[in-house]
């Protein structure tokens, strides 16, 4: 079964470390290790980040759990037997939220697309080829950032770092 630290590291890689800042156009706002204050303004380290205490060691156990509970529990990381695959379906929660990336790899492995992670979906899951899956799911997840693009042409300054964060997690 899958295990969340190793998940994490790489997951929070691609959020761009423990860094505090905003970017034009990010419908987040202001982040923090890819903790969007719009999104998240009750998470309890920005109390600590709005003192000052940006080198406080509560914040790294803070962003953990943070992630352990809104994203890798919601995908039930922990019931996937690939690592890669469930790396894959976290990291994409993390930028997409769980429901979306859930329901994205529910098309992919053939189960009932409501968006909700139960039994039936972690065991169509685990039940397909881990790279097959992979790939199919990268493919899954650049046309569905295409969309966004194609929807909305300010995100489309995004689109590179979307393909990129999406192939890392190919290999």
């Amino acid at each position: 079964m899958a295990e969340f630290l190793p998940a994490f590291e790489k997951m929070i890689k691609n959020e761009g470390g423990y860094q505090l800042h905003t970017v034009q156009g990010d419908r987040g706002g202001m982040t923090y290790a890819g903790i969007a204050r719009k999104f998240h303004p009750l998470w309890p380290g920005w109390v600590l980040l709005d003192s000052g205490e940006r080198d406080n060691p509560k914040l790294t156990q803070m962003v953990r759990n943070f992630y352990l509970e809104k994203f890798w529990s919601r995908v039930h990381g922990k019931d996937i037997k690939n690592q890669a695959v469930a790396e894959n379906l976290f990291d994409f929660a993390v930028n997409t939220g769980p429901r979306v990336a859930v329901k994205l790899a529910q098309v992919v492995a053939g189960a009932t697309p409501d968006g909700a992670m139960g039994p039936k979906t972690v065991t169509a899951i685990n039940d397909i080829d881990p790279g097959n899956f992979i790939i199919a799911y990268a493919m899954a997840k650049v046309t569905r950032y295409a969309g966004i693009c194609n929807r909305n042409k300010s995100q489309k300054k995004f689109l590179l770092g979307w393909i990129n964060r999406t192939l890392r997690g190919v290999a």
